[in-house]
């Protein structure tokens, strides 16, 4: 099976994922929410505006019929409009999710550069020095909770050391450059703003790292333990014996292979770090869809959370859509399945 085709097959196969989520979303919002009409219109909305709502999302329907209306308005990008502040729900997300990915992007970066490698040494200088030195980061990392981790980098980076800034995603003398991604780091390169460009690093390292450590934890140790087991194998013992270098039989043979378990942890990982920053970004005052899903909350904002709900499960989608595909990248014979 080619890989297009391996492509083709995993997106039609997540179709029905994302109608049963959304029906269940859809579903329990109704039965939580006893008048939806007035939920999305707000506790002081005057009678009218509540029945032009209930007329518009034909809230008087059977509930199977609303829940055909519901996903044809999101098919056509109607996400409703926030009660909260007037806009519509879309709209919003645009301006929220962009800060969100830029700061799980960066996160697994980090995640990426640091626990691969450092799997790879533990596994290479097994029961030496500097594997027990491995296997205590990633342990630590492992039992360190995000917001313990980000307040104590607040804490020492910031208020003692004073190198690095603790909230928000650019300092306020510095202009934001313009827009094209939404990604201020990515901006900042395009656009040649280098000023934007610094601000931007400097201010994304600290809720960067607080969110990569758990991560970053659970990649070395994948790592470490699928190198043992590849390296005990049969073909790498006969490469071995044909008296290959160590560098080429661990690099060029045996990491492949036991990339494919890491893959696909950091893979689903990602799309949980996308939906499970609202701590970190309330912390550090980071201008994301988790602090927007927050605010929604608290405001019983009906249509944002539940466009936020979306937003979540279409995240976690396509983070297994891509360790579907990278797995089948780094391993051909499962196209063949």
């Amino acid at each position: 099976m080619g890989l297009l085709r391996f492509i083709a097959k995993r997106l039609l196969m997540l179709v029905p994922v994302l109608i049963g989520v959304t029906f269940l979303t859809f579903i329990i919002s109704h039965v939580v929410v006893k008048d939806p009409a007035r939920a999305w219109a707000g506790l002081k909305a005057k009678p009218e505006t509540v029945a032009g709502i209930r007329a518009k999302y034909h809230l008087d329907d059977p509930i199977i019929i609303q829940y055909f209306y519901y996903m044809r308005d999101l098919a056509t990008g109607d996400w409703g409009i926030s009660p909260f502040n007037g806009q519509p729900v879309l709209n919003n997300i645009k301006t929220f999710f962009p800060a969100t990915l830029e700061l799980a992007v960066f996160a697994m970066l980090m995640t990426i550069a640091i626990g691969i490698p450092l799997g790879v040494l533990s596994a290479k200088h097994r029961d030496k020095p500097l594997d027990h030195l491995s296997r205590l980061l990633s342990l630590s990392a492992v039992s360190t909770p995000p917001f313990l981790a980000a307040l104590l980098l607040q804490l020492i980076v910031f208020y003692y050391l004073g190198w690095l800034p603790a909230s928000g995603r650019i300092a306020h003398d510095v202009a934001p450059p313009a827009t094209i991604t939404g990604l201020f780091i990515l901006d900042s390169i395009l656009t040649g703003n280098w000023t934007a460009l610094l601000s931007s690093l400097r201010h994304i390292i600290l809720p960067a790292t607080s969110l990569a450590l758990l991560t970053f934890g659970v990649a070395a140790r994948i790592t470490r333990s699928s190198m043992l087991e590849v390296l005990g194998s049969d073909y790498i013992r006969t490469a071995r014996a044909k008296g290959l270098p160590e560098n080429m039989v661990i690099y060029k043979h045996a990491l492949r292979n036991a990339l494919i378990p890491t893959t696909t942890v950091l893979a689903v990982a990602f799309g949980f770090m996308l939906c499970g920053t609202i701590v970190i970004e309330t912390i550090f005052n980071w201008p994301g869809i988790g602090r927007y899903a927050t605010l929604a909350v608290l405001n019983v904002d009906f249509p944002a959370i539940m466009g936020t709900t979306v937003m979540y499960t279409l995240s976690i989608v396509i983070s297994n859509l891509i360790a579907d595909v990278t797995y089948a990248f780094l391993d051909p014979r499962i196209r063949l399945e």
